[in-house]
């Protein structure tokens, strides 16, 4: 249910296994050319935390963007002989010992870094189709190419994580990689991953909202609808704006109509611009039945 207009346009990335669409050449030396389909949009909005901001990967791209460039020339990885000159800043993280979330730019990371630029890229993806359970894709294929891609980079990630002094950086993003997976059913592993993740990441920090709210809503997604509640208290007055409506979610599970429908008016109050959802959500909670927030809203009935 895409709560809030998102562009249309998504950035195209090539995936594994995704159907790619044959077309004719007139060049004999080129009988088929192979076009990539572009993604479908998304269906989850890309920012949880506010959906009128853009997502925290495209600001950190303008941020990176906006900071002096220290060029770098160095040897070709495949071709060691030439030069290759670094001259665009890229989104590096620590990987090890560090407890706060620590995001540079530069053209190229360093000693105990990585540039996360791609995994971010494609991680933010995922979130559009699948950070809550189910997952929202309209063409088989592109779910297969996100299945296939997501399993190699929750491998690269839970490769960083299995160091005891992985850095929060790693542990946050290995901790949502993992849910996604669940999400896909792409096995009961996920489940067990996330959990440890979420555990070492709130020792970390208790209060962190992000963690709070992916720890939150994967429980209940998961079936800890009751675990999961002060999670999400914990979020919402972080002011994570998606945590009212998984909050809301949690208690529709839970079969308490009343304090679902309680948290959609505190949601409209705090986000006035999505009254007319809440209106919506709140009269098919009461009268149509909707056993889930994330349903396709039903087209309003003609008065």
């Amino acid at each position: 249910m895409t709560l809030k207009p998102l562009a249309a346009a998504c950035i195209a990335l090539t995936l594994a296994a995704c159907g790619s669409i044959p077309t004719k050449n007139n060049n004999p030396k080129d009988a088929m050319v192979f076009a990539e389909p572009e993604l479908t949009p998304p269906f989850y909005a890309l920012n949880p935390f506010n959906y009128d901001a853009p997502p925290p990967f495209e600001i950190d791209l303008q941020k990176a963007a906006a900071q002096p460039v220290t060029k770098m020339v160095v040897n070709r990885v495949d071709d060691p002989s030439k030069k290759l000159t670094l001259d665009v800043n890229r989104l590096i993280i620590p990987t090890v010992n560090s407890k706060a979330r620590s995001i540079k730019y530069a053209v190229l990371a360093g000693d105990n870094e990585i540039d996360i630029t791609e995994i971010d890229d494609f991680l933010q993806l995922v979130e559009g189709k699948a950070r809550h359970y189910p997952p929202r894709f309209v063409q088989r294929n592109e779910r297969k190419g996100f299945e296939a891609k997501l399993k190699e980079v929750t491998q690269q990630l839970d490769t960083l994580a299995s160091k005891d002094n992985a850095s929060f950086d790693v542990l946050i993003r290995a901790f949502k990689a993992s849910v996604m997976a669940r999400n896909l059913d792409l096995g009961s592993v996920y489940t067990t991953k996330s959990l440890n993740y979420a555990q070492r990441i709130l020792k970390i920090n208790k209060d962190d909202a992000e963690a709070n709210f992916w720890f939150g809503f994967g429980l209940s997604e998961g079936g800890g609808q009751r675990e999961a509640i002060p999670y999400l208290d914990k979020a919402m007055k972080a002011g994570v704006q998606e945590a009212y409506l998984s909050a809301a979610n949690n208690y529709i599970a839970m079969e308490q109509k009343k304090s679902a429908i309680n948290v959609l008016k505190n949601y409209k109050v705090k986000y006035p611009q999505e009254g007319a959802v809440a209106d919506r959500l709140i009269q098919e909670i009461e009268k149509q039945g909707r056993w889930n927030v994330w349903q396709v809203l039903n087209p309003p009935k003609a008065s």
